[in-house]
């Protein structure tokens, strides 16, 4: 089949002193104020009035970088709008997104907002269902895939969502076959459709201008489907507002007013289709920022060319470099790992944001020389932040690395308040906590613990679906986040738990899993940790290893590394390595919530098996349906 051919035939307006980039760090001021009114093209627009970036975005090629400037961006993002004319969608219509989360992403997405279009991002690694159901529930009109091997992998599904008319490929490989597409179903290659963009452009050079008037601050900019751990996906309608003020604010709060990162660096492996890492993609942007696309296999080696100053993450792959390094220092031997262990030791003492007596600053400063530059050096060496979210951070996590020289700023939010509630700032960083709120955002707990938040960041509600959005939104506009937390004195927010994962035990007591999990997943020998006990007597957890890890700890306490690893979750050693595990994570919590048994499981729980979302949360039903086996022999020989 060949690709098809085309026939040839803002609310607040910016102030003056906005228009100048800032010169020093002596002009910085950070407003208590949300940055309101703006559309995501009043970003763009003037991102380019103010910034010039030749290395704007970059992703990767056959190995090699391949950059795009800013104002190769903003045409490539106008020409794109234009070529959409051409196609019958009509303003308001829907685009669904099946892509990469690169260059090629930002460009379709920004596209979308100039020609008045509603994106559906969509995830690469749900399941068919999940897809065929959000294609036929959002009406999508058109799909934009990355390439003809992502349209093959969705294709069958075309003919179930018979709205889509249109499939625009960005990168169609020559040697590629295409098969075929549902009656009635064309497709145009991106450049194809940009080259007939341009030529409307130069016959109708207003056309631009008049696109960009018609789109006001309060217009739908994307529908984001959230999987959820139950139920059918739910569509959260996120206006520009949501996520310009969400952005705009956030940055300012880390940084200052805008312009002053135009020398920051960032690397960028979180799907985009995700909202946490979507809002950063704009906020980097509208601050001029380098962005480096890459994905969790490449970040490794990556994070070493690119040497980033600044990029989001989630706690578990921070929890994976800690447990790396762990692993490195197992393997020392003599001098080399007593500096290692007592560098640790020295790290272990550093609270972040609290003052260091003189000893200890000394000691920072020897283990740094000694130790702690190296694991610099594993993040690219210039890191001045992480933002991390989508999980809780340990605070042990958090300190170690403060005393390393690297800021972890842990932040919260969902999909449905685009996403930041809250987040710790680099001055003034409070591990345990999500941070301080959001200049603009409202919080406050109800009764039963509850989070509720009101503010310019809550979603207009799920799309096609007014029930489920009553269920979560007040007609006074409070949000219930259905996560369970504390607000302290002096305005730092902590989550304890998620509402519907609170669980009564058969004594009438209440149990909070979330704190257990984290503890425990946060150790490098688990990979991901599943607390149970509803109806029962005690709590018990399913722990799923991480087995290369555990391979190098049996090694280390002197056990054959090719022990066959259904052998070695049995060996005393190692329950007795995880039992001392367990202990540590029952410390300090009520008794009755407390682990009394474990099973080591040597599965993983994944996105492509149904027990996780992709957003990384377990689905806890399906886990504790499909383990029930083991649940059950964990209790039955509790009671023996």
């Amino acid at each position: 089949m060949e690709e098809q051919t085309i026939n040839e035939s803002a609310v607040l307006v910016l102030q003056e002193k906005d228009k100048l980039p800032v010169r020093s760090k002596k002009d910085l001021k950070v407003s208590d104020q949300p940055v309101l009114g703006h559309t995501l093209l009043d970003i763009l627009y003037d991102t380019v009035d103010l910034v010039s970036n030749p290395r704007m975005f970059n992703h990767k090629r056959n190995g090699e970088w391949v950059p795009v400037s800013l104002d190769e961006y903003k045409e490539k993002v106008e020409k794109l709008a234009a070529g959409f004319s051409q196609l019958g969608l009509d303003q308001g219509d829907r685009v669904a997104l099946y892509m990469e989360s690169d260059t090629y992403f930002c460009v379709a997405d920004m596209a979308c907002q100039l020609a008045g279009l509603i994106d559906v991002p969509i995830y690469l690694n749900q399941s068919p269902g999940t897809n065929e159901f959000i294609l036929q529930h959002s009406g999508a009109r058109a799909l934009f895939v990355s390439s003809l091997a992502r349209l093959h992998d969705i294709d069958e599904l075309l003919a179930n969502a018979p709205n889509i008319k249109t499939v625009i490929v960005a990168e169609p490989e020559e040697e590629q076959k295409l098969t075929p597409l549902p009656e009635g179903v064309r497709w145009f290659g991106m450049e194809t459709l940009s080259e007939s963009g341009q030529k409307i452009i130069d016959e109708d050079p207003q056309l631009l201008q008049r696109l960009r008037d018609r789109i006001a601050a309060d217009d739908l900019a994307t529908i984001v489907y959230t999987s959820g751990t139950t139920g059918e996906p739910k569509g959260v309608m996120l206006t520009h507002e949501n996520l310009s003020s969400n952005a705009l604010t956030a940055f300012e709060q880390l940084s200052g007013p805008r312009r002053y990162l135009q020398k920051e660096v960032s690397i960028s492996f979180l799907p985009l289709t995700h909202i946490f890492a979507r809002t950063l993609y704009y906020a980097a942007f509208a601050y001029g920022v380098t962005i480096y696309f890459t994905t969790p296999e490449e970040l490794g080696e990556d994070l070493k060319t690119v040497r980033p100053t600044i990029f989001a993450s989630v706690p578990r792959l921070l929890e994976k470099v800690y447990g790396k390094i762990l692993e490195k220092i197992t393997n020392l031997s003599g001098m080399q790992k007593r500096i290692a262990n007592w560098s640790l030791n020295v790290a272990s003492k550093y609270q972040e944001g609290e003052r260091t007596k003189l000893v200890h600053r000394t000691q920072l400063r020897m283990a740094d020389s000694l130790v702690f530059r190296k694991w610099r050096a594993a993040l690219g060496g210039r890191v001045k932040y992480i933002i991390a979210g989508g999980a809780a951070v340990n605070a042990e996590l958090v300190n170690t690395f403060g005393a390393a020289g690297v800021k972890i700023l842990q932040g919260y939010g969902l999909t449905e308040t685009s996403p930041v509630i809250a987040f710790n700032r680099p001055n003034r960083n409070r591990p345990g906590t999500v941070g301080e709120l959001l200049p603009g955002v409202e919080v406050r707990i109800a009764k039963d613990g509850e989070i509720l938040s009101r503010g310019p960041h809550i979603m207009k509600g799920y799309y096609q679906n007014e029930a489920k959005t009553k269920e979560v939104l007040t007609e006074d506009g409070w949000f219930h986040t259905g996560d369970i937390g504390e607000l302290s004195d002096d305005g730092y927010l902590r989550i304890t738990d998620r509402k519907k994962d609170l669980f009564k035990l058969s004594t009438g007591k209440y149990v909070m899993p979330q704190p257990l999990e984290n503890r425990l997943s946060s150790h490098p020998l688990i990979e991901q940790a599943v607390v149970v006990g509803p109806g029962r007597k005690y709590c018990s957890v399913l722990l799923f290893i991480e087995k290369d890890t555990l391979r190098i700890y049996a090694n280390s306490i002197g056990m054959n590394k090719d022990f066959p690893i259904e052998n070695l979750i049995k060996h005393p050693k190692i329950l007795d390595k995880y039992d001392q595990l367990v202990a540590a994570s029952n410390e300090g919590m009520d008794h009755w919530s407390t682990i009394k048994h474990f099973s080591l499981m040597l599965d993983m729980l994944t996105v492509e098996n149904g027990l996780l979302t992709p957003t990384m949360k377990i689905k806890r039903k399906k886990v504790c349906d499909l383990y029930k086996e083991n649940i059950d022999q964990m209790y039955e020989a509790g009671n023996r």
